[in-house]
């Protein structure tokens, strides 16, 4: 399992909604933090996910990140997130487009460690039928800044019953 949710992962596109975003503490410093973040961690993030590059997506994640498949009941670090996709599965996965929206519902800041709370929703369409799946979740992600850059050092989601719960405006 863990393998499909990181080669599902490694192919979505993203298109980043920063709404109903809560910085705390309030002040320059944690606002000029959150501006890194989304400088640093979302727009190369987003990018990386466009691209399909799967050194970008490494790039924005720690050495030594966690990622928790909570549905899946599953913890992973970073070589276990990044193994090689095999090419038996990239034509079929080169049939479908993704997109992926982000709310953020809590964004904490300071000097050099974040915490952002969130939900996404994802939209798979398959290029010849225009069949599409769409899916909800929510994210838990802790930062650190490590070498004057921010790094994503925890990833965990789960569905946690939010199709019923999701709204994008």
């Amino acid at each position: 399992m863990r393998y499909v949710w990181t080669a599902i992962i490694a192919i979505i596109t993203i298109h980043f909604v920063n709404a109903q975003t809560e910085i705390r503490p309030t002040g320059s410093s944690a606002q000029a933090a959150q501006n890194e973040i989304n400088e640093q961690v979302w727009k190369p993030f987003i990018q990386s996910f466009n691209r399909g590059d799967d050194e970008g997506f490494k790039a924005v994640r720690s050495k030594e990140v966690i990622q928790v498949i909570q549905d899946g009941q599953e913890i992973s670090g970073y070589e276990e997130d990044f193994q090689k996709v095999p090419d038996s599965l990239k034509p079929n996965w080169a049939r479908w487009s993704k997109h992926i929206e982000l709310r953020f519902i809590q964004r904490i800041a300071e000097k050099d460690r974040a915490f952002e709370v969130g939900y996404y929703k994802t939209v798979s369409t398959n290029k010849n039928t225009g069949a599409s799946h769409t899916g909800y979740g929510k994210f838990h992600v802790l930062l650190r800044k490590e070498d004057g850059v921010w790094k994503i050092l925890m990833d965990a989601d789960a569905g946690d019953g939010t199709n019923d719960r999701f709204s994008i405006r």
